[in-house]
């Protein structure tokens, strides 16, 4: 198993879960600018997700890392990315905004949770050097 340190946010909440998912997914930017992402091409994505919250459910979690896992590696892994609504209206699957759809996704679930736990950030590893922090905006 390795070992990955992810840049830390503050935070003055009483928890913080960080749960790790890998998946595989292609994906293309139909941009001429996009260079050679504009062709089909495929990652093996490295994601970390980290909640934040002051109060446990009643089982004692602050969220199921199953239905983590559930939200995000069952829709994507295997998957052509540009086939999802998320990026067929106005932005293309970049890892910025891969990143951001994972968060809108996950903070979906966690909003009809009873025990209020927060998205703080979404980590995404697209190649070995090259990654992707995404943060909800203070007051959004």
């Amino acid at each position: 198993m390795i070992q990955q340190f992810y840049p830390q946010t503050n935070h003055n909440y009483k928890y913080e879960l960080n749960k790790d998912l890998h998946l595989s997914a292609a994906h293309f930017i139909p941009d001429d600018s996009a260079g050679k992402c504009k062709e089909v091409h495929g990652h093996n994505y490295h994601i970390n997700l980290t909640i934040v919250g002051n109060e446990l459910n009643e089982v004692g979690f602050l969220v199921d890392f199953k239905k983590l896992k559930d939200i995000v590696h069952k829709r994507y892994d295997h998957s052509l990315l540009n086939n999802f609504e998320e990026f067929n209206n106005s932005s293309y699957p970049t890892t910025e905004q891969f990143a951001k759809a994972i968060h809108e996704r996950v903070s979906e679930y966690l909003s009809a949770l009873s025990n209020s736990p927060v998205c703080m950030q979404v980590f995404v590893r697209e190649t070995p050097t090259s990654y992707v922090v995404y943060r909800q905006e203070i007051g959004e």
